[in-house]
């Protein structure tokens, strides 16, 4: 028997230069509300790097997903695209600028990989290690920019007003 349920997020873009800080943004601000705080510099460096590859590596199109879920203790984080061609890790000259992305991801993830899906396209992912706090998920999900009360607030005296709208996603 599952005691939690899986949080799941998803993000369908083109893996441009201009989109990959976007989605690191985004990904960042669902850690934080999933309490994951300690997984999002991993989780982010993990997705720029399989986002970088989408970028340079992948034929015919850059269109991919990035997903992230939470299923108990386990994070999982993968990309989507449509390229058929499976990456490889590679030894990397100790000058080279480029190069050791899946390297990377193998150092600061819990476990790694690669599978294709079908003949078009792959999805590569990387797992973390959930702290205990993320057993303490929010019974339901919360709209970006609301408040728990709405739109509007109640004061002590009964009276109701228009509560300070935030953004969890910074620009």
């Amino acid at each position: 028997m599952i005691s939690q349920p899986s949080r799941h997020c998803t993000v369908e873009l083109q893996a441009l230069p201009s989109r990959i800080g976007q989605v690191r943004r985004i990904i960042s601000a669902q850690l934080r509300y999933w309490h994951l705080d300690p997984l999002i510099d991993q989780a982010a460096l993990g997705v720029t790097e399989l986002l970088t590859n989408v970028h340079r590596h992948a034929e015919p199109d850059k269109v991919c997903t990035v997903e992230i879920e939470l299923l108990l203790d386990r994070l999982t984080v993968s990309v989507h695209d449509h390229d058929p061609r499976l990456p490889t890790v590679r030894d990397s000259d100790a000058l080279a600028t480029s190069g050791r992305g899946l390297a990377l991801i193998a150092a600061v993830s819990e476990s790694w990989g690669v599978r294709p899906k079908g003949d078009t396209g792959k999805i590569v992912w990387f797992t973390l290690s959930a702290p205990s706090s993320a057993v303490a998920l929010p019974a339901y999900p919360m709209v970006y920019g609301a408040t728990p009360d709405g739109p509007f607030a109640e004061t002590q005296d009964g009276a109701r007003k228009r509560a300070t709208a935030r953004s969890a996603v910074a620009g």
